[in-house]
């Protein structure tokens, strides 16, 4: 297995190695990260989700993280709820932070709960107004809702019955793998699926199971409200008790093939977008129909895997393709007749992008993770400062790109900004391409002279300008 790369900077290219690429990449974490866990994974997980934070001390904060076990059926497939302990910044040695062993787990990670899912988990995502709640995507036209505080610890081992969801999302006809989104202003869950459809629900549509506030006087699916757990259906894993499921609020028609992700607005919870292997972008308004408000027939010249919608300026959507790269589209440049071009376009993957996603404290900051194993932070507000007077590309590295994250050796098939702590990303690959099996999670937040303004980084290093000085190179 090889990776496109360069040997120097001179005119000749050569392919590095994975290994080689990464034995690279590990001579540099001391010096690119402020700190850096690396897990090594028994099974695959597809997923990876920050949970609740848990507890803030002076070095360190605890905090929920979601995983998943894809296994090969000799043991049940697992939703895994960990604790991780999260280093503060400024606080990690350099000389410890490179000093893992691939093959160990972390101490950073602890297992805290499993629960039996019926399937593998192919996607994990938790609710805004109580990111205990998590919804997942398995192998089935069902969405499964979890309350991962009031299901059961579970020991996985062959012939063990599956946990019981605390509400079964139902409404569409066919297999519903990955697409699958959470609305940040009210408990509304969006879903899309291989019999073409984008599927809407209300988890507020089944109030015995999550409820609003005791006495609340708020209409289903109202804003503001504050979602809580009202049963407690988990605790009864062993009886023959079926969950409860509750039918769509709507089901949206426009897709001609299989729907990969949906995204809700940030600014709307009845505006969403949906992507596909039709290679379309559509945006959506429920207000007014189930029919696409908008439709950019070709958004990329190959399948569709990944869409998100900027949480700090709604007009901007990315979509990551089968194609290698990530678009950028404006939706006040789109129109209704299906045409729109991508107000720019981010080529640095060697391979099929997977997953992209906004920063949550930076509105022109973004990451894509591909199946070359690389995971790339942009910055599109960097994009003119790469260009010469003529418009030349300055450099060997792709406009806008700010760092690249190498520290997995195959696919990253998932990774997830934690929106408490700032430029701390967890992320993980599926190793079965290049190992034995399992895969590898990584929790790393870059070092903040690389992302802090240019004038306190040179303020801050000439105070060590005579040290630097007499370093050797």
């Amino acid at each position: 297995m090889t990776e496109k790369g360069v040997k120097g900077e001179g005119e000749g290219k050569e392919e590095l190695s994975v290994d080689e690429r990464y034995s690279q990449w590990k001579s540099l974490v001391p010096i690119l990260y402020d700190w850096l866990a690396n897990h090594n994974l028994v099974w695959p997980s597809l997923s990876c989700r920050w949970g609740p934070l848990l507890e803030q001390a002076t070095y360190k904060s605890r905090q929920r993280l979601y995983l998943s076990e894809q296994t090969d059926g000799s043991v049940p497939n697992t939703l895994v709820i960990a604790n991780v302990e999260v280093v503060k910044s400024r606080v990690a040695a350099a000389e410890h932070i490179s000093q893992f062993n691939e093959e160990a787990r972390s101490p950073f990670v602890r297992k805290y709960k499993t629960i039996i899912h019926p399937g593998e988990v192919n996607r994990i995502r938790e609710l805004p107004q109580n990111s205990n709640i998590v919804a997942t995507h398995t192998d089935s036209p069902d969405v499964l809702v979890w309350d991962v505080e009031t299901q059961p610890n579970r020991h996985a081992s062959l012939g063990t019955t599956d946990s019981r969801p605390d509400l079964i999302l139902t409404g569409h006809q066919d297999n519903a793998e990955y697409a699958l989104a959470m609305c940040s202003s009210e408990p509304l869950v969006l879903s899309g699926g291989k019999d073409k459809t984008v599927v809407l629900w209300s988890i507020h549509d089944h109030i015995s199971t999550l409820a609003t506030e005791s006495g609340s006087t708020k209409s289903p699916g109202s804003s503001g409200t504050n979602i809580k757990s009202a049963s407690k259906l988990g605790e009864g894993n062993d009886g023959p008790h079926e969950s409860p499921s509750v039918g769509p609020r709507g089901i949206f028609l426009g897709h001609e093939d299989t729907v990969e992700d949906v995204q809700f607005c940030p600014s709307s919870a009845q505006e969403f977008c949906s992507v596909g292997d039709d290679s379309c972008l559509m945006l959506w308004d429920a207000r007014v129909g189930t029919a696409p408000a908008l439709k950019v027939e070709r958004a990329h010249d190959a399948d569709l895997h990944c869409v998100d919608w900027n949480p700090h300026d709604e007009n901007l959507v990315l979509t990551g393709s089968a194609d290698n790269s990530v678009h950028m589209f404006d939706r006040r440049k789109l129109t209704s007749g299906g045409v729109g071009s991508p107000v720019y376009k981010f080529e640095g993957h060697d391979a099929a992008v997977l997953c992209v996603q906004w920063s949550p404290h930076n509105r022109s900051v973004f990451g894509s993770a591909a199946e070359d194993g690389i995971l790339n932070i942009w910055d599109y507000g960097k994009v003119e400062k790469v260009h010469g007077a003529g418009g030349e590309t300055m450099g060997n590295y792709p406009p806008g790109l700010f760092f690249r994250h190498a520290g997995h050796r195959d696919k990253v098939v998932d990774f997830h900004w934690n929106s408490i702590d700032p430029w701390t990303i967890v992320s993980v690959s599926d190793d079965c391409g290049s190992t034995a099996g399992g895969g590898t999670l990584q929790i790393w937040r870059i070092i903040d002279l690389l992302y802090r303004p240019e004038e306190e980084v040179l303020a801050e290093l000439d105070k060590f300008k005579s040290h630097l000085l007499t370093c050797n190179p």
